[in-house]
């Protein structure tokens, strides 16, 4: 959304704005535009450029995309643009939060819009004495998207302030470790707001103004009045590594939806040895005496489908794998060489790590189906002829390949379990499969981590777990 015309000759200033829904963001957005605008409360006038989403009743009916808003106003020396990111971290979890990193991608990758930000912005109700985990979540998240040095230019609005000291909120970002810039005093630096401006004096009161109004008006201005002057002093941050923050998360999404369906065939391995294990208790006289006998068990299998086109356009898979190693794909390469999960002209997803020309685009993907197989004792025996080590019986062979698979699900596992978002997606699978391999405790914690919904938990939870 622009506002004016752009004049080249003025210096401009680009902000993020972050924050938890209901913190007062568009309010503050808002008391920007009138700030440059040179509003005074004596104006009586007070100009509103945003849509207030705050005061829909459902959470639904929230913008999932970010906003940019250029304001290029005759009135201020500087052209501004804030980058707004409603709804970050709120009920809807991961996905919505994904769907916000693809924008900011966007806009990293357009030179043209945006290129570098001067500051983020991470807005905390000044009454708070301490960060909720979804405020955690929220900071980690975004800031894991800029490099290690983008500390300096994270600065704190303390919104819903009266103009004094917020000791409790403080204490809590110092608790909650969050990295931001400090003054000479090593301390954060913030910025006060009050969040009244919009408000109209009682007509009861003409003949004396709400001083609360007054004070709240002084607040906020004075606030604005320095942020803008630590935003002449800022240095600004390109976006390169966001964009290659952003290009890391999506190899390692792919990566851990690849590694799901590897645990998921390594089960349906597993399950064929036990049918053939059954087969072999069945008929241990026959297999006693050296007799052959027919049994039949599920075998799983690969096939190539069709992919549903409200979840993606396009796939990258591995024709030797026979792995989705890229699902959605990256629809607009036209080289698979290019692809984000492509490094050094191998894939860094799929098995075997193979050579990208051995992949293929298109709008299949590989799925894993079981059917019914009629088996016989003799084959059994020569596949395994070779590979039955001496004193070594057929049963215990069948064994000991069974608990290799074992091993090679839990090594998945701890893979999967990575250190992402992404991981929380699949909690409900971490549950089942940490109840398998024998851990019920972690299996409980994770159960009521759940239920809970605190994300911020689940996620410090992941990094101690493994």
């Amino acid at each position: 959304m622009i506002f004016g015309k752009r004049d080249k000759n003025k210096p401009y200033k680009t902000i993020l704005m972050v924050g938890e829904t209901g913190t007062g963001k568009t309010t503050l957005i808002n008391t920007m535009v009138n700030h440059m605008l040179g509003v005074k409360k004596k104006d009586n006038i007070w100009f509103e450029i945003t849509d207030d989403q705050s005061d829909r009743t459902s959470a639904h009916t929230q913008t999932s995309i970010v906003t940019v808003y250029g304001f290029y106003l005759q009135e201020s020396p500087i052209n501004l643009t804030i980058i707004d990111t409603p709804g970050y971290g709120d009920t809807r979890g991961i996905e919505l939060d994904k769907e916000i990193a693809k924008s900011l991608q966007t806009l990293s990758q357009s030179a043209e819009v945006i290129n570098e930000i001067h500051a983020v912005c991470l807005v905390i109700k000044a009454t708070q004495n301490r960060l909720s985990d979804r405020q955690l979540y929220i900071f980690n998240a975004v800031q894991s998207l800029f490099g290690r040095d983008t500390a300096e230019n994270i600065v704190l609005l303390f919104t819903h302030s009266n103009g004094r000291t917020t000791k409790n909120a403080l204490t809590a970002v110092k608790e909650a470790k969050i990295k931001c810039a400090v003054n000479d005093k090593n301390q954060p630096v913030y910025f006060l707001f009050d969040n009244c401006q919009g408000e109209t004096f009682d007509d009861e009161y003409d003949e004396e103004p709400n001083q609360k109004l007054y004070q709240s008006w002084n607040c906020t201005f004075r606030g604005m009045e320095k942020l803008f002057k630590f935003l002449d002093n800022m240095k600004p941050k390109t976006l390169n590594t966001t964009r290659d923050v952003l290009q890391q998360q999506k190899t390692l999404e792919a990566t851990i939806s690849n590694l799901l369906c590897r645990v998921q065939i390594t089960e349906l391995k597993q399950n064929v040895l036990k049918q053939t294990q059954e087969a072999l208790e069945q008929n241990k006289e026959h297999v006693k005496n050296n007799k052959n006998f027919k049994y039949e068990i599920s075998v799983p299998y690969k096939k190539k489908v069709d992919i549903d086109t409200t979840l993606a356009s396009v796939a990258m898979c591995c024709t030797i794998c026979e792995e989705n190693c890229h699902y959605p794909g990256c629809w607009w390469v036209t080289d698979l060489s290019w692809c984000s999960v492509i490094k050094d002209d191998h894939c860094t997803v799929c098995t075997n790590k193979c050579h990208y020309i051995k992949h293929v685009k298109e709008a299949k993907i590989y799925v894993t189906m079981t059917k019914k197989e009629k088996r016989t004792y003799r084959d059994l025996k020569q596949k395994y002829e070779d590979k039955i080590a001496l004193g070594e019986s057929l049963p215990k062979k069948l064994e000991k390949e069974l608990q290799e698979l074992e091993k090679e699900k839990i090594k998945s596992m701890i893979a999967f379990s990575a250190d992402s978002v992404f991981t929380l997606l699949h909690i409900d699978f971490l549950i089942e499969k940490l109840k398998e391999i024998n851990e019920p405790e972690k299996a409980k914690r994770l159960e009521n981590i759940k239920r809970t919904g605190e994300k911020q938990r689940a996620l410090g939870y992941f990094k101690r777990l493994f």
